[in-house]
């Protein structure tokens, strides 16, 4: 037996012997290949991380409601409202609108708008619009019969109950009509 011993032990030395490089060679190849891919996932996140200018302003932009158009009037000689009748007001408006669809809308009916401006600011004193309050509530009162003489029914903003003194500040319309800017205001 110990003959049998004798050649059984070099029989299981070898094949640990044959084990040990091909544990190291696996080993070896496990760590390459979770190398190539810890480089490849870092590589790829870096990209993303430092986008070309370009790219992220591509990226910055992003889609925006349309951009508004602008149609401006013809300056307005109106006589007001004051007593003796010698007042008069010189008004530059310009209105802002959705697009170029409701501009094109408004040059079409631009004599009863010019028509309706007119009536409206010729009901004003010279007090009235002297003051900021007073200019904002005809630009408010402007949107509004604009907006009206193109078919849609705007509900001019309210001051807070009990505050009716208090100016009525301009806001965006859910009309074609987002605001009404002045270019030129004069009294006289």
């Amino acid at each position: 037996m110990s003959a049998k011993a004798a050649e059984s032990a070099p029989a299981t030395d070898k094949p640990k012997g044959k084990l040990k490089p091909l544990l190291l060679g696996l080993a070896g190849v496990l760590l390459l290949v979770s190398g190539a891919g810890g480089t490849w996932f870092f590589l790829n996140n870096n990209k993303k991380a430092h986008a070309p200018a370009h790219e992220e302003e591509a990226v910055a932009e992003t889609p925006k409601a349309a951009t508004p158009s602008y149609l401006a009037l013809d300056n307005m000689v109106f006589n007001l409202a004051d007593g003796g009748g010698d007042r008069v007001a010189q008004v530059g408006i310009t209105l802002e609108l959705q697009n170029d669809k409701a501009a094109e809308q408004i040059k079409q009916l631009m004599p009863k708008i010019r028509n309706g401006v007119l009536m409206m600011v010729s009901q004003r004193t010279s007090e009235e619009l002297l003051k900021r309050d007073g200019k904002e509530k005809l630009a408010t009162d402007i949107q509004v019969e604009v907006s009206r003489l193109l078919g849609y029914d705007i509900e001019p903003p309210k001051p807070a109950k009990g505050d009716e003194d208090a100016p009525v500040r301009r806001k965006k319309s859910q009309g074609p009509v987002q605001a009404v800017l002045f270019s030129s205001f004069i009294v006289q």
